[in-house]
Parts: C-alpha cells; structure tokens; sequence
C-alpha cells in the first residue's frame, strides 16, 4: 500500500511524494492516501510535521475517471472529482484567524462526477462530497467526507447509475424495463436521494444536507461528517420536490412545495425538534402549464415571497431519457413571470404582481420597506438574477467548464431588485440593485449577515466574475447602500460560497469574517478567510489536494 507524504514549502504549499508499491493499483493509492501536515506555525518557529493518526486507511477505492487520465493542466481542480472518500487532518495557516471564530463551517456539493468510466455530464449530478472546516484557537482542522445516499451506495455497488439525478437517468436494458422505470419515477422511488445542494442547522441542533428531492434530506453529525439516516418528515402532505433552500432559523423551518398537478405551491412550516411540516397557506400559479421552478426563495419579518419564474417544471423532461436542453424544465416567456407575497401568520396572499421575466437561483433578502409612518408600502427583494437568460444551465455542463479556452462565456448576470408594491397594484418592478459592471456582470453564490435576514440591510458577499471568464472567479462584497462593491480575485482560483461569519458582540453589520473554500488551475486549493468589514485576506490554509466545486454551506458555533 502507498503512503503520501506532504513537505512544505516556504509559501506553505504541499508537495505530495508517493512510493507505490509493485502490487498496489494507482487507484488505492490514492484512496489511502494519509499524510503528514503541519501544526500550526506560532511565535515565529519553524512548521513542524503533524502526523494525522485519525485517517481513515482502509476505505473503499474510488474508481478513476477517464479525467484522471488527461493531463494535469487541461482540468481545473474545480471540475475534478475528489481523489478520496474521506480525508482529515489540521492545515498549516498563512495568516492569522481570529481568535474569536469558534465553531465549524459545513460546505456541501457535488463532487465525485463519474461510476466507473462513465463521466457524468452536469455540475447538478454529482455525488454529494460534505467539507468541513474547523476553527478553534486560531487552528484550523479540515475534513471531507462522502455522503452515503442510497442513490451513492447503490452505485459504488453496482458500478453504474441507480437513480435519476438533475440530468442522469438510469440505462435500461430493455424497453420493459425502461417501463417499470417510469412507474417507478412517479412514485419517487426511482428519484435520487443524493443531498448534494445545502446544508443547513436546525433551530434543534440537527444538521441536515438537502436536495430538490424531499427523500434527499440527510441528517449528519458535523463532528465527524457520517451519515446519520434520513430526514424523515412525519406529515402526510407528501410531495416529490420542495425547495432546495429553505430558510432556517433558531425558531422555524419554512420551504415551499411545488405542486405540479394543480400548478401551485405550498409554504409550510416547521417547528424546531419536530419532523412535521404545517402549512401555511397556498399560492396558485397565475401562468404557464406548471409551477416555476423554486430553487429558492426570500422572506421577511412578516411575509413569505414565493417567486413564480417562467422557467417552469415539465413533467414530458422529466420522464425522458436523455436530458433536453433546460432538462427538467421548459422556459414559458408568453406565461410571464409573478411574485406573490403570502402572510406569515395568516396564511393570506396580500400581492400578487407581474414582474419583468427574470431566471433566477438564489435569493439574497428581502426585507419591508416602510413609509413615516411605519405602514409597509412595498416589498422588496434582492436576487441574482441572469437577464432571463436560461443559457447558464447548459454553461453549467461539466464539458463546458472543463474545455475553456480563455473566452469570454458567462452569461451577464445582475443583483435583480424586485420592488413589489402592496397598494394592490398589478405590476411590480425588477432592476439593478446597483451597476452589474462593479462585479463584472456575474453575481451567484450568496451570503449575508444572519443577524439581517428579513430586514432592511446593507452588505451582501456573492461570486462576481473577472472577465474573460467561463465561471464566476472572483468573491464580491456588495455594498447596497453606496452602490459599490469591492471583489477579491487570484487568477485562475475558483472560489466556492462566500460564508459571513459575524463576530460575537458585533454591532456593525459587516463586522466578521468571510469563509471560501478555492479551487486553483494548477491542481491544488486552500481555505480563505477575509475580514468582512476591509474584505482584505487574513488567513489561507492549503489543503493536502485540490477539492472539487462545492455549493452552500452552514455555520455551527461551538458549544
């Protein structure tokens, strides 16, 4: 069996150098990889080697891809998937981290991309790969793990495709079978339960990763990152699909459930240590053959903002083989596009407006807007908007960021502002929160204070893009209120999430740190932390490998 050891540097890189024995495959060794990293470097001395002794050594070998076999430099680590099942072990910090910021920073996201020598073909279908950063004492421990979904069990057994991902449907090996598939999918079995897309902590404490798929809800322990069991919800309000974002607090759990027989959705609510969802009330749909997809959604103090987007659901794409242009959706630019605002407490619609047509997947805040004298006259909800502009799902197929070529590819992208008026007027309004040239046309990825959601608030952190560019590459902080931003690049980094973390006491709005996770061309990647208030970096961390793309993340303080 190989072993791996990591020597540093004077920039603190990791220099791997491997022994392979005659009769180990390149596979185990790189599936047992465990190593030696550096403790923390203090009061000037030298980084000494800390051995990591609670690696796991005997995992299971994850199969190489036809990408391992292309040249290091032709595929950014980005797009690459993860070299092991699991790793851990503490990171040797450039910088200083803060002696305050306790607790640790959850990441999850798609990165394992392939079953066996098949390549996956969407960003969206990857199997879901957990990170973990902990901070105590100014040290810095990280981690990844494999989330073990049924839908990824199934296939590491298999060695193929078992479930239906955002665009992989499982190979039949006759036309009856492909039937039994199809009777399969409408009862949710055949659906995949790979929790690739958030994770979030519960007002009770439990840690639970999230997909578009109600059975793809994953408790974890964020100690350890092993998979707990399923999220089981105790309701009987059914469902296939929910929101892959809902909003979580100390106090409640609120999510819409799209329903696509009666073109409408549902906005439930759930109370922390319990599974039940209740519901609050209903939004028909006002367009189009189907619900609007609703990646995600905002609320306020007092209301519930349920986007309707003209980028609907298509039960026709769904039942298909082969993924169509939009996959499971059909763009209805003639249905229009709406934004209804529900009642917290009643359950009532108190607006439902026609807005410009938008395309957008996350939502950054909404708050009340207020006259003198203290009446809401308006809502109004910040999101990253795409230009309606439904390109950026098939920019988002793996062929097309692992090939670029240094052109100029991203679609333009805006922080959209909806102003939606409660004086019952039928229109509302969408623009530019502020000139999309300050981020470079690109804005996904976002974050803000905690301690601000549903309020009038300043400061928001996003991915911006320094053109040219395939993929947003730059952090961004917005500054709403002047109009401005500041953003952080390093050329060739792929940043993941930018994570504010508020500083306990804090009374400024952007008094804290920001947490990413980066991805560089050259193979490798590190954890950053920039202090939120100067968005100038404090802290790196190189990790032992590069770790693929990761999408959302959560903090959980320490006890």
């Amino acid at each position: 069996m190989a072993s791996t050891t990591f020597s540093a540097t004077r920039n603190y890189a990791l220099r791997p150098t491997m022994t392979v024995s005659d009769n180990s495959d390149r596979l185990k060794d790189v599936s047992s990889l465990k190593g030696s990293i550096f403790a923390k470097k203090r009061n000037n001395k030298a980084a000494s080697d800390l051995t990591v002794t609670n690696v796991a050594t005997c995992l299971p070998a994850i199969i190489p891809s036809p990408e391992k076999e292309m040249a290091t430099d032709r595929i950014h680590a980005a797009w690459t998937s993860i070299r092991q099942e699991r790793w851990e072990g503490e990171l040797d910090v450039e910088g200083e981290i803060p002696l305050w910021l306790s607790g640790t920073y959850l990441r999850n996201g798609p990165g394992l991309w392939h079953i066996g020598d098949y390549n996956f073909r969407h960003l969206f279908d990857g199997y879901a790969t957990l990170v973990r950063l902990h901070f105590e004492n100014g040290r810095l421990i990280a981690g990844h793990r494999q989330i073990e979904s049924e839908a990824y069990k199934a296939a590491k057994k298999n060695k193929k495709l078992c479930y239906r991902e955002f665009s992989e449907v499982p190979k039949q090996d006759s036309f009856l079978s492909y039937v039994g598939e199809l009777a399969s999918l409408f009862s949710g079995a055949s659906l995949t339960d790979n929790a690739n897309t958030g994770v979030v902590k519960l007002g009770d404490g439990r840690v639970v990763c999230l997909t578009e798929t109600i059975k793809g809800s994953i408790v974890i322990d964020p100690n350890t990152l092993d998979t707990v069991g399923k999220f089981e919800y105790t309701d009987s309000l059914g469902g296939l699909i929910h929101s892959a974002h809902p909003i979580v607090t100390d106090t409640e759990f609120l999510t819409l459930l799209p329903d696509l027989i009666n073109p409408g959705y549902l906005v439930v609510r759930m109370e922390p240590g319990t599974n039940e969802r209740k519901v609050i009330g209903r939004v028909n749909c006002r367009g189009g053959p189907a619900p609007g997809w609703v990646h995600s959604f905002p609320v306020t103090e007092h209301y519930v903002i349920v986007p309707e987007m003209p980028l609907r659901y298509c039960a026709q794409n769904l039942l298909k083989a082969e993924p169509t242009p939009l996959f499971k959706f059909e763009w209805h630019p003639h249905s229009k596009g709406f934004v209804h605002v529900m009642c917290k407490a009643s359950g009532n619609i108190v607006a439902s407006v026609e807005v410009p047509l938008f395309v957008t997947f996350h939502f950054i805040n909404a708050y009340e807007e207020e006259d003198e004298d203290g009446r809401v006259t308006a809502i109004i909800a910040d999101c990253c908007e795409h230009n309606a502009d439904t390109s950026i799902l098939q920019k988002l197929r793996l062929q097309n960021l692992r090939s670029y070529a240094g052109e100029d590819v991203l679609p333009d992208a805006k922080v959209g502002r909806f102003i939606i008026p409660l004086d019952g007027s039928p229109y509302g309004k969408l623009e530019a929160a502020l000139d999309p040239n300050e981020h470079g046309k690109g804005m996904d990825m976002c974050s803000i204070n905690p301690a601000y959601l549903g309020k009038k608030y300043r400061y928001a952190y996003a991915c911006g893009a320094q053109r040219p560019c395939n993929f947003p590459n730059t952090l961004t902080k917005l500054d709403l209120v002047e109009k401005k931003a500041k953003n952080w690049y390093e050329e060739g980094a792929v940043p993941s999430e930018p994570f504010f973390v508020a500083r306990p006491g804090a009374t400024k709005e952007d008094d804290g740190v920001v947490i990413s996770m980066i991805a560089e061309k050259n193979g490798g990647g590190y954890a950053l932390v920039l202090d939120g208030s100067t968005f100038e970096e404090i802290a790196r961390a190189k990790f032992p490998y590069g770790l693929p793309y990761g999408l959302h993340g959560c903090w959980v303080p320490k006890n």
